[in-house]
């Protein structure tokens, strides 16, 4: 049973979140992430781990473009945030990166985190909006269709060692 919506604010994303961020990125992308999938069967467990990669892509994105990411507040504290990608030339709003405090889950957090991003993206004129997920991720497959997003395609991502011999 899902618990009653937490009474948060959402704000635009700024620098000073970066540290609580990079921790909802790695509590809320281990165990669905693909470079974590990969470093495990490759046995890679020496710098760049998964998680360095992971922070290094959302910290990118993060200061590419500021005014495109929000995160939900409740009492002062970062427990949540969305990171959006809009692409005016096609129409098409990308959602990247969301995470949510694991103390905080099924309260309505993510929820509340999309339907800003949806309402940013579509008054950025965006036609479509896009997220992905992994098989493993049963919280966004159940999440995502919710929000009307249907599922398009699965992909299948491989991996080898460069260094064996």
């Amino acid at each position: 049973m899902q618990s009653p919506d937490l009474p948060i604010t959402i704000r635009g994303y700024e620098r000073r979140d970066n540290a609580r961020i990079r921790e909802l990125t790695l509590e809320g992308f281990d165990g669905v992430s693909i470079d974590q999938n990969a470093d495990r069967l490759l046995g890679l467990d020496t710098e760049p781990l998964w998680e360095t990669r992971k922070w290094a892509g959302v910290k990118a994105e993060l200061e590419a473009s500021p005014s495109d990411h929000f995160v939900a507040v409740l009492d002062g504290e970062v427990i949540g945030y969305i990171t959006t990608s809009p692409q005016p030339d096609a129409g098409i709003g990308q959602i990247p990166n969301m995470a949510v405090d694991a103390r905080y889950r099924r309260r309505g957090v993510a929820s509340r985190l999309i339907e800003h991003a949806l309402e940013y993206l579509r008054a950025r004129g965006m036609r479509v909006a896009k997220i992905e997920t992994l098989v493993q991720n049963a919280q966004g497959q159940s999440l995502y269709p919710r929000f009307g997003f249907r599922e398009v395609a699965r992909q299948i991502h491989y991996v080898r060692r460069l260094d064996d011999a």
